[in-house]
């Protein structure tokens, strides 16, 4: 119960942390930017928040579904993973925790969403919100890749979950768009001041669980590739 709790937990954290990096937070900027022109209906305000982060993490969930359940179906994959999962998770852990400490680089790009599906998406009334968390899910940038690719799913794998951790995912990329919704909702003000604070709240966030992650991998690589811990 322990374990499912920490991994609850991991997954939401790694999704808010995904979406307040510099390239989902611009994102999260339009979606916030598309549910603020409705200012004057704040229930409308509300549901377009729900409908994005229901976007997300049902786009999360279709695809944490479709690789672990891949993954896990396949016996012999299955076979290799019990046997050697514990060993690769240090490595990978380690890997994504250099990414974010920006020790390591990668050039990737994701597909975007175009003025003129923005457009047509605007057409569609409030629950173009959710087309939009559908759209901006899937357009991994370097951040959320290493993050969903690199340590979601395998965590996600270890514990055979391709339902519940992706869909903890997915809410936590969403919360903020979301949070910020309820803001303009009830009139407040000070959604700008609080938008830069959680940019400057993110780049110690994102050091943070850089340090975390390398440690553990560390501890993991020590314990199930080199035996030191047994």
């Amino acid at each position: 119960m322990e374990e499912w709790l920490l991994g609850a937990t991991t997954a939401l954290w790694l999704g808010i942390l995904t979406s307040l990096s510099p390239c989902p937070l611009a994102t999260n900027i339009a979606a916030i930017s598309f549910v603020g022109r409705r200012v004057g209906r704040p229930r409308q305000v509300l549901l377009a928040g729900v409908l994005y982060t229901l976007g997300r993490s049902l786009t999360y969930l279709a695809l944490g579904m479709l690789l672990v359940g891949s993954i896990l179906s396949a016996p012999q994959m299955s076979h290799v993973l019990q046997e050697y999962m514990n060993k690769i998770i240090g490595p990978i852990l380690i890997l994504v925790g250099m990414f974010l400490l920006e020790m390591l680089q990668i050039n990737l790009s994701g597909p975007g969403i175009s003025e003129v599906m923005q457009r047509r998406v605007e057409t569609w009334g409030v629950w173009g919100a959710g087309v939009l968390g559908i759209f901006f899910a899937l357009s991994f940038c370097p951040v959320s890749a290493a993050l969903f690719f690199g340590s979601l799913i395998p965590m996600a794998i270890m514990r055979g979950s391709g339902v519940l951790l992706p869909s903890l995912y997915g809410v936590g990329t969403g919360l903020p768009v979301f949070v910020f919704a309820l803001l303009i909702a009830l009139g407040t003000r000070s959604v700008g001041k609080v938008f830069d604070k959680l940019a400057q709240i993110e780049c110690w966030a994102r050091r943070f669980t850089g340090i975390i992650f390398i440690v553990v991998g560390i501890y993991y690589s020590l314990t199930h590739i080199f035996g030191v811990f047994y």
